[in-house]
Parts: structure tokens; sequence; C-alpha cells
């Protein structure tokens, strides 16, 4: 093995390994460094996305959907079924299997590349060397032109909540339950604890969700947010806001929940409880203290909009940088890295970084809230569209939701768009395109779009920014 390379990645996630396959394919002599081991001590590829993190997940809530539609909405269909079970352990089976296949299939992307992947976990040295350590303790020092830090990021812990990984689990833990929980509680109403949530309770637990904030995702558009909250309690979830957990109990086999709200102190009672706060980079031990390298206030490392570090030729992608931990902000954040080593202009749009939640129906956005042109003081105009006035969605018996439109009221350039409905994280993506292309609201309403489909709600929501939706009626506008 060579221990000389034009670029070295530590990290094969999302963003370490597309890093990795287009610096080869752009001719480099490309090494990537991964700590992860599969259960024969070889090295496995995908990062937290891939083993433990977006994809399991997505096979789970795919699964327990079905399971869902099969035991709650054929009926309607005028479908019978009888006897509907859920084998826990053939779905993780498939989950795992789906895993495998993906992992597996960057190996072998990684050998038609040219990419050498070298087990071992990775720091960067002074000068731009990157020293690596084997799960047997051998180190060996790797001769960088060029280094790539994407080390991923690692669960939140918090001390009233101390994972066990039997009762009390993470957002690994969350993946694996080989039965359905009779109650399960879950710490945080985000992303992962929406998601892991919704995939347990279509299965049959009393899911009760303790969010410590008071607004119910505040990142997010608030009348989307409202919305979302809305259809999720519907199907069962029991949300929780301004929930502070103060302290946990395991006992025989359970765990005690001690949490306080703006009314008092409050006690609940779980089989499984998931810890879903967030999540921190994974920096610590990353580089030697004379490297260059610096960390911010919140322990990410300190890059420019280029990605690049204070110390020369050391670049860091994905969730170890400022931004959302978001696998394609990541992955694209990769792709420009490789292209400007190899001398190209490459850059790089953050304004147009689609976010997803992955419940049903999904929740999906792109540029700016409402919100957020309100307090910045941008004139605006907004168009609405509820999909229970899509013939599709109708169709389907899928038409909880809306996309919502925002445009700059002067020059109706697109500045963000906001879904919960059906195939949300696909309608939205049709406006990233055209705000990657500097589009109105206008282009969007001059567009055809099919019929019947649930794109034409992003249709009619573009034509509703201006009063002139066909499918509902318009509000006036106020002079």
């Amino acid at each position: 093995m060579s221990d000389k390379y034009d670029v070295v990645v530590i990290g094969a996630g999302p963003a370490g390994y597309v890093a990795a396959i287009k610096a080869a394919q752009l001719g480099l002599n490309t090494a990537c460094v991964e700590q992860w081991l599969d259960d024969k001590g070889k090295v496995r590829l995908g990062g937290t996305c891939l083993n433990v993190g977006c994809i399991p997940s997505k096979a789970l809530l795919d699964s327990s959907y079905k399971y869902h539609e099969a035991k709650a909405e054929f009926e309607v269909h005028g479908i019978s079924v009888s006897d509907t079970a859920i084998d826990v352990p053939a779905m993780l089976g498939r989950k795992d299997k789906i895993v495998d296949q993906l992992t597996g299939g960057i190996a072998g992307l990684f050998k038609h590349n040219g990419v050498t992947a070298i087990s071992g976990t990775g720091k960067v040295l002074a000068g731009a060397k990157v020293e690596v350590t084997d799960k047997d303790g051998n180190v060996q020092v790797l001769e960088a032109g060029n280094v790539i830090l994407a080390a991923g990021s690692l669960p939140v812990a918090i001390p009233p909540a101390p994972v066990d990984d039997d009762i009390i689990v993470d957002s690994t833990g969350a993946l694996e339950f080989q039965s359905v929980p009779e109650r399960l509680g879950v710490i945080g109403a985000g992303v992962i604890g929406l998601e892991l949530g919704s995939v347990w309770g279509r299965l049959g637990a009393e899911v009760v969700v303790l969010e410590a904030l008071d607004e119910f995702l505040p990142m997010m558009d608030q009348q989307i947010a409202k919305e979302t909250g809305k259809i999720l309690k519907k199907q069962g979830l029991d949300i929780r806001l301004g929930a502070r957990v103060t302290a946990t109990e395991v006992k025989k086999g359970k765990v005690s929940v001690s949490y306080s709200t703006a009314d008092g102190d409050h006690s609940e009672t779980f089989d499984k409880l998931i810890v879903a706060v967030g999540r921190r980079p994974r920096s610590e031990e990353l580089f030697s203290s004379d490297s260059g390298i610096t960390l911010d206030e919140r322990g990410f490392i300190f890059v420019n909009d280029f990605c690049e570090t204070e110390a020369p030729h050391v670049y860091a992608i994905g969730d170890v940088v400022r931004g959302p931990m978001l696998a394609h902000k990541g992955s694209e954040e990769g792709m420009m890295v490789a292209e400007r080593i190899h001398g190209k202009a490459a850059q790089m749009n953050y304004d147009c970084i689609p976010s997803i939640i992955y419940t049903h129906p999904e929740v999906a956005a792109v540029g700016k809230t409402e919100q957020q042109l309100k307090a910045e003081g941008v004139p605006y105009k907004a168009g609405t569209f509820p999909f229970a006035a899509s013939g599709r969605a109708l169709a389907s018996n899928d038409s909880d939701g809306m996309v919502k439109l925002l445009a700059h009221a002067e020059t109706d350039r697109i500045l963000g768009c906001h879904v919960v409905g059906p195939s949300a994280a696909d309608l939205v993506q049709q406006v990233v395109i055209a705000m990657e292309f500097g589009s109105s609201a206008e282009d969007l309403a001059l567009t055809v779009f099919g019929h019947p489909t649930l794109s034409e709600a992003v249709h009619e929501a573009a034509l509703a920014v201006d009063g002139q939706a066909i499918h509902i009626a318009n509000r006036k506008k106020r002079k």
C-alpha cells in the first residue's frame, strides 16, 4: 500500500465517500480512511447515513407504513385484509439487507474508481499528514497533498437520560427493537424523533414525544409546522411541547421519566425511551494541536465558503462544519472540494439546500420561511394550495397537507417552498431546480404540469402567489 496520495479523505459517509470517488474520477490518487468495522472486522463504508441513519430508518418507515396501510387504510379502497400482523425480526432483516447492499455497493465503486480504502482512525498532523491507527493499534503516517475531513457526527447525550442501549437508546438503538414496545417515550420532536416515533407508532406503540421547546419545528415555516403538528397528532403521536426532561430511572425493565412543564412536574413510565435531541460534530481527536485547524464555539471545524480550513491544503465537509447536518449537503460539498483541489472554480449554492422529514405525509422545505422574510424586511407574497383540492391526492386517499410558495413581492423571484403532504420531498426538489436557475413564480405558473399529478399542487401554489389559482378560491389581495 502506498503511503503517498494526492488526496486523503477521513470518513466514508455520504460526504467522504462522494469526495473520494469524485477526486479519483478527476485523476487524483485518493485514499479514504474509515474506522467503522463490520462484524467480520473489515472496513464498513457508508458512515452513519447508510449504516444507522438515513437508509435504515427509511426502510423501517416504509415497512411500517405499509403495515399501517394494510391495517387501517386498505378498506376504503375496497380491499379486505384479515389477521394483519407485523414480523419485526423480518422487518429488521429487510432493513439490514438493504444496508448491506448499499455499503457493499460503495466498496465496489471505490474499486471501480481506484479509491484505496484504509481501515483505521485518521488524525491530521501538521503539514497535511494523516496518522492512521488500525484496530490493533498499529500506526502508519500517510503523506497527503490534500486532506478532506468528513468524520460526520454523533448523537447528543443528555445527563438526565443516559443511554444504556437497552431501555434507554439513541437513534441507533431505536432501529433495533426486537419487538414493538407497548409504550414508547421519545425525547425530542425534531426530524429523528418524529421519524422514529412514527415507525413504532404505526406498528402499535403508544408514543409520547417530549420536546423542551415551546414551539413545534421552530426552524420550519410556521404555517407548515402547525399543519404538520395537527396531522401527526391525528395519527396518534402525543407531542408535548415545553416538556423538559429532568431525570430518568430504569427499574424492572421499564423507565420512569420525570419532566417539567409550565404547569408543574410530571412523570411517565415507558417500556423504551429514545433520546433524539440532535447530533454533534465528531471533531474531537481528529487533528493534532499543531495542525493549524481550529474549531468554532460549538465544536464545528472552522471553514470558509469553499470548505477550506485554516490549515493549508486541509478541507472539511459535511456534519463537521457549519450548516445543516444533511447527507446531500455533505455530498455536494465533497464534490465541490474535489473539483477545487483539481483546479476548478467550483462553488456551492447554500441557499438551495432542501430539508426533509420522512414522516407520512412527508415534510420538505427549501429557501426562506415566511418568518425569516418578515424578520429580514424582505417584501414577499405567498401562495398556498391544499392537497385536499388535488385530484391525484384524493384518488390516492392521501390528501393531508399543502404546498406553500414564497416569492419576492417586486421581482417575483422564488424565495422558498414549503410542503407537508404526499411526496413532499420530490415536489420540493422541483422548486429547488427552479430556484437554482433564478426562476420566478410566474415561470412555474406558465409551466405545463401533467394531469393528474401531485406536482399540480406546486403549479397551483405558484398561480396562487398572484391570486390566479384555478382549483381553489383565491383570496382577495389587500389594496
